[in-house]
């Protein structure tokens, strides 16, 4: 998983090479290039993969060790994971795919000074960004009572999201860092340090709830302290290491200036990524709506739980895409650009067609794995073949995502997710699942929502294919020109 952070520079320009060659066949040609792509892809989407997976790993421990507490306790730490700290990853996590553009093309383009610029200045952004954030984490109580939770469990949920609070800071630090390694190439040390970082964690998580006997606020606090040691870890490691000798110059006035540009390129990061991320969460809050919805809650949240652990496959292959197209944009290699495009999602798209083969194989057992009860399984069944369907669509969706985020189309994207999703999805989800009452009513809300997931999906792929590389090579040159300003280092 390891390689040195030029290996993709130069094979990208090999594969550039490649395909411009008249002397070699096309056959031949695609043969050749396949194989170097496949190499550059694997080597990026695997580690990426084990650091999402990582995260969500994270999270779930802790509300295990919650659950251990009692029944209030687990209530309160999966009310406050998945109502409150998914809103503000998801918006800390779009907000730094900016950097993602940015340093992307400025590697590509061998402009690595900017690098550590673009690193700082996201940084300042979404630490002003967990200021307000903070506000929201300290009034959860009163927000989730208004929201319809029982005072009781708002109550410990708030106890449990207050621990939370350092974490926002660890986001606002850790996704541009994620973002700055992996624009060049950088993968593998990240996947090591987040895996270093769970055992860390649940020694830790043990420990508070076990042998101190901390309670919902030191298993939040553990957390939060996880994070904390991942972050300063990933830069000690920039600090130090030879690979960033270029990328990192020290901190830099820089960072403070052309913030409102900045912030243009990551509100719309953020708006794209958080319109996707918060769109199954509101089919298991229209489900909780349901004339009978405790067992298509539990069928749901079945479904929903594995999906989200296939979908940390498709953010690493999303993040591939991401590093692979913005490189050749910024090294103006518009036929690798779109090449990678083109092995990425036929990638993605297999491994994803697999694992839904592989669901439906076993749809009569699966709630097994969770829980016990023979209604679930049953409900889960019936739900397998819209699990399988979300998991191919997955396989392609969040790929061209990530080429829109290496060519710089986010405000655009986060348009197309805002008409689908919200627009055609949960509208024709709410026709299906109450009015036509389909399955157990989720049936039809998920499949009206799974609509609004294709004509995405459909829209990016023309978009995509129609996609003119030569003139996004020439944007990134533009950009890169924008952006790339005098710096003065404040400290080497």
């Amino acid at each position: 998983m390891g390689g040195d952070s030029g290996d993709s520079g130069s094979s990208g320009g090999r594969l550039e090479a490649i395909l411009s060659d008249p002397v070699l066949s096309l056959h031949r040609r695609l043969l050749l290039a396949a194989g170097i792509e496949t190499r550059l892809l694997i080597r990026l989407a695997a580690p990426a993969v084990i650091v999402y997976m990582v995260n969500y790993v994270m999270s779930m421990s802790t509300q295990i060790f919650s659950g251990h507490l009692g029944n209030l306790e687990l209530a309160a730490a999966s009310l406050g994971n998945t109502g409150i700290q998914i809103f503000a990853y998801g918006l800390m996590l779009g907000m730094g795919s900016a950097v993602e553009t940015l340093c992307g093309q400025a590697y590509g383009a061998h402009k690595y000074s900017l690098l550590g610029v673009y690193l700082q200045r996201s940084t300042v952004l979404l630490t002003a960004t967990a200021v307000p954030l903070v506000v929201l984490y300290a009034f959860s109580r009163p927000l989730l009572i208004l929201l319809g939770q029982s005072p009781e469990i708002a109550a410990a949920a708030s106890v449990f999201v207050c621990g939370l609070i350092p974490q926002l800071f660890a986001y606002a630090a850790n996704f541009p860092i994620q973002k700055f390694l992996q624009a060049q190439s950088i993968v593998a040390p990240s996947a090591y340090i987040s895996m270093a970082g769970v055992v860390l964690h649940v020694i830790l998580s043990w420990v508070a709830v076990y042998k101190l006997r901390l309670g919902l606020l030191g298993a939040s606090l553990v957390l939060s302290v996880s994070w904390w040691v991942i972050v300063a870890s990933q830069f000690v490691y920039i600090v130090t290491s030879r690979r960033c000798r270029l990328t990192w110059n020290g901190f830099s006035w820089e960072a403070f200036a052309g913030l409102p540009e900045f912030l243009k390129l990551s509100t719309a990061s953020a708006v794209m990524l958080c319109l996707e991320t918060w769109y199954f969460q509101v089919l298991v809050l229209i489900a909780g709506l349901l004339p009978n919805p405790e067992l298509a809650l539990d069928a749901l949240s079945v479904c929903m739980t594995i999906s989200g652990w296939v979908f940390m496959i498709s953010i690493g292959f999303n993040a591939a895409a991401s590093i692979r197209v913005s490189n050749e944009l910024g090294a103006k290699n518009p036929k690798s650009a779109a090449f990678s495009v083109v092995v990425v999602t036929m990638m993605s798209f297999i491994v994803s067609i697999v694992i839904a083969i592989v669901i439906l194989c076993f749809r009569n057992y699966l709630s097994y794995i969770f829980t016990e009860g023979e209604r679930v399984a049953d409900a889960v069944a019936d739900l397998c073949p819209l699990l399988a369907t979300t998991i191919i669509l997955n396989g392609i969706q969040p790929v061209l995502s990530g080429v829109a985020v290496g060519c710089g189309w986010q405000t655009f994207v986060a348009y197309v997710n805002v008409g689908c999703y919200y627009f055609v999805g949960v509208p024709a989800g709410i026709l299906l699942g109450f009015k036509f009452g389909l399955g157990l009513g989720a049936k039809g809300i998920w499949a009206g929502m799974i609509g609004g997931t294709f004509m995405q999906t459909l829209i990016l792929l023309w978009i995509t294919i129609r996609t003119n590389w030569s003139k996004e090579v020439q944007k990134a040159q533009e950009r890169l020109a924008t952006w790339d300003e005098k710096k003065q280092p404040l400290l080497n």
